[in-house]
């Protein structure tokens, strides 16, 4: 960028894909400040495990310089895949991977954000800084005011804050919508030696099932943990409409047990002695294509511009946004042609996805071989 050697850039969200587009504009030399609304690094639990792909999440990452890194955190042997019968609890499909197979190995969510993280120069990120709206003119500056009263201007704002995104509010009208499918999610500690019939039923990668009108995905993550995906066909509300709270763990359990009682017995511990309460993710995705008119001063990458059902491409959209953007942003003269450089070739292959994936939620509840991708919709 050569015309403004001190563009102001700022990126709302400290996910993946906002962290992997500033550790890409820092390796060129450009300032880059972060804002998440989180309290700090270690507010919360970043969620379960995601498989890095070759063909974009791990090209964003070596772009990053930070493959080598990735690689000796990441678990290959988490590349394994069950499909396994309701019914029965027998595996019909079975993936293992080869020695030396890195197409899409598996790391926790918390091991990437910590990664990207540390690779950033001191002060990148500012934490407790939740984002209520994006003012100023379409030619900049913006105005980004902060719900504690603070405001900054910069002159562009990436929009890397997920699937209900106040960037996104300056450059479209749309919303996501229930997708008619939920996840209830699940964690089983120290699996090895408390729950051994389910680690042995899972193996070292995903489990599967499906029976067309509910689902189970179980995925185990480092450290001993696996965490399980109860997946229904069911109003958003269902918890609250059925006279229950996500606290009533007992309450929420029997319903389950009601609902997969003619689901193996192996498969149904999966609804029994978790630790702690249940999640609860209804998931959504934007309508389908979602574009917008060129503004020179905003733009958005990952779930915040294409939110799709998680079926294994969030992170890995995400990230190869981010690294896109970045690189444009270092190639061009002016913030506006990089801008539309990288949505020139963003928007289409996110309209073509998000196509390709529109009404696949369901597929999540098939007994063909599926995987989502923990993260999306969150």
């Amino acid at each position: 960028m050569n015309t403004d050697p001190t563009p102001r850039i700022a990126v709302v969200g400290a996910g993946p894909g906002g962290l992997t587009c500033a550790r890409i504009l820092q390796q060129h030399g450009i300032s880059v400040t972060v804002y998440d609304h989180e309290a700090g690094p270690e507010a919360r639990n970043q969620g379960g495990t995601l498989d890095l792909h070759e063909d974009n999440g791990q090209i964003a990452l070596r772009e990053a310089g930070l493959l080598d890194d990735f690689f000796r955190l990441s678990r290959p042997e988490g590349q394994e895949m069950r499909q396994l019968d309701h019914a029965t609890g027998t595996i019909g499909f079975h993936h293992l991977p080869v020695e030396g197979e890195r197409f899409k190995p598996e790391i926790d969510r918390g091991q990437l954000r910590d990664l990207l993280l540390n690779s950033l120069q001191p002060g990148t990120v500012r934490w407790g800084h939740t984002l209520r709206s994006v003012g100023g003119p379409s030619q900049g500056p913006r105005l980004l005011h902060f719900t504690d009263g603070t405001s900054v201007e910069a002159d562009l704002v990436i929009g890397a804050d997920g699937a209900w995104s106040k960037v996104r509010r300056v450059l479209s009208d749309a919303t996501p919508r229930y997708t008619g499918i939920s996840f209830l999610e699940a964690w089983f500690h120290d699996v090895d030696n408390r729950h051994p019939d389910l680690a042995e039923l899972v193996g070292r990668g995903s489990a599967a099932a499906g029976d067309g009108e509910h689902g189970l995905f179980a995925q185990r993550n480092s450290g001993d943990h696996i965490r399980v995906y109860v997946i229904q066909r069911v109003p958003a509300d269902w918890i609250t409409a059925g006279g229950l709270t996500p606290q009533d763990t007992d309450g929420i359990r029997a319903v389950l047990l009601d609902r997969y009682r003619d689901w193996s017995p192996r498969l149904r511990q999966m609804l029994r002695d978790n630790d702690g309460l249940y999640i609860d993710r209804p998931l959504y995705a934007l309508p389908v294509p979602h574009t917008w008119e060129h503004d020179p001063t905003v733009t958005l990458l990952g779930d915040a511009a294409h939110l799709m059902p998680p079926l294994g491409v969030g992170v890995n959209l995400a990230m190869l946004d981010a690294c896109e953007l970045a690189l444009a942003l270092a190639r061009h003269d002016t913030i506006g042609d990089a801008v539309q450089a990288y949505e020139k070739t963003m928007l289409p292959r996110s309209t073509e996805m998000q196509y390709a994936l529109d009404g696949h939620a369901e597929d999540l509840l098939s007994d063909e071989p599926h995987g989502p991708n923990e993260g999306d919709n969150h």
